[in-house]
C-alpha cells in the first residue's frame, strides 16, 4: 500500500472494502491482560507474551500492514479498555491500528479515537446489542467497525458464536450473525475459530471461505496460524483479505518480513 492510499485508509476516507482482492494483509495480535501480552490455546491456558508497547513498536517496523489489540478480560471484568496503553502503542506505530475489548458505547469508541486507535472491534456487546453497530457506523463509518466473532465447530458440524471471550455459547450459526452485522453496517469481519485457536494447524479455510466469499466486506483469518503454508492457503483456498495471527509472532517462530517474502514467492500479493 502505497502511502497516499495508506493515509486515506486510515482516516477512513476510502472503504477498506475497495481493497478487497489487492494487497493481502499481515495482522499480528496483541492479547491484553493486567496489562501485558498473552497467548493461550483454544482461549485458556494463557502465558505471557511480553510487553505490549515493544512488540507492537517491533511488528510496525517489520512491516505489518496493521496491529490489532483486543483487551481479553475488559468484558468479563467489566470494565473499560486500557486507554492508556493504547495511546503508548500508538505513538510507536505508523500503521492502521484496530483496538477491542469492553467497548459498549459511541462514548467509549471516541476515548479510543482519541488515544490513537484508527478502528474499533465489537464482539460480546454488539450481539446483546445489535444497535451498537448501527449507531458506531453511523458515527464514525462503517470502515472505522471491525464486527469480531468467536465460532466454535459443534458435534452437528455447524460453527456457533460465543461470547465473552468463548465463555458463552450462543444458539446463533456464525455465516447468520455475520451477514446481520454486515447489514447494519460493520465494515470488515475478524473471525476466530475457537477450534483451530493457538493450535498451529492451520486456518478454518471452510468458515473463512464461507464469509468470505457471501459477504461484501473484508474477512480477517483468525486462529491456527502455525506455518507459512497455512497463510498460503488461507489466503489462496479461505479467500481470506487479511490473516491474523499471535504466538508464531510473539514467540519468534515465524518473522514477518520472511512470511511476506514466502508469500510474495507464491504469487500472493502482499505490501513487502
Amino acid at each position: 500500500m502505497d502511502k497516499e492510499v495508506n493515509k486515506e485508509y486510515k482516516s477512513g476516507s476510502l472503504s477498506k472494502g475497495g481493497f478487497r482482492g489487492l494487497t493481502k494483509r499481515i495482522i499480528p495480535c496483541l492479547d491484553i491482560k493486567d496489562g501485558r501480552t498473552v497467548k493461550g490455546t483454544n482461549f485458556v491456558n494463557l502465558r505471557d507474551a511480553g510487553d505490549a508497547v515493544e512488540l507492537g513498536a517491533l511488528y510496525a517496523q517489520q512491516g505489518a500492514d496493521e496491529l490489532v489489540f483486543l483487551d481479553i478480560t475488559a468484558t468479563i471484568e467489566k470494565r473499560k479498555t486500557l486507554s492508556k496503553l493504547v495511546n503508548r502503542i500508538a505513538h510507536h506505530i505508523n500503521i492502521p491500528f484496530t483496538v477491542g475489548g469492553g467497548i459498549s458505547s459511541v462514548d467509549d469508541v471516541s476515548v479510543l479515537l482519541q488515544n490513537g486507535a484508527d478502528k474499533i472491534s465489537i464482539n460480546t456487546s454488539a450481539f446483546k446489542n445489535p444497535q451498537l453497530i448501527s449507531d458506531l457506523a453511523s458515527e464514525f463509518g462503517s470502515q472505522c467497525v471491525v464486527l469480531a466473532i468467536d465460532a466454535r465447530q459443534e458435534e452437528d458440524g455447524e460453527w456457533y458464536v460465543y461470547l465473552n471471550g468463548g465463555r458463552t455459547k450462543t444458539n446463533k450459526i456464525c455465516f447468520d450473525w455475520a451477514k446481520h452485522g454486515v447489514m447494519l453496517g460493520a465494515g470488515e469481519i475478524l473471525l476466530t475459530s475457537m477450534n483451530h485457536d493457538g493450535t498451529k494447524q492451520g486456518f478454518a479455510i471452510d468458515l473463512t471461505k464461507q464469509l468470505a466469499e457471501n459477504l461484501p466486506v473484508p474477512v480477517i483469518a483468525s486462529g491456527g496460524g502455525g506455518t507459512m503454508q497455512h497463510f498460503v492457503d488461507v489466503f489462496e483456498n479461505g479467500k481470506a483479505d487479511a490473516a491474523l495471527a499471535a504466538s508464531i509472532f510473539h514467540f519468534k517462530e515465524i518473522a514477518i518480513p520472511e512470511l511476506k517474502t514466502f508469500l510474495k514467492a507464491k504469487n500472493i500479493n502482499v505490501r513487502l
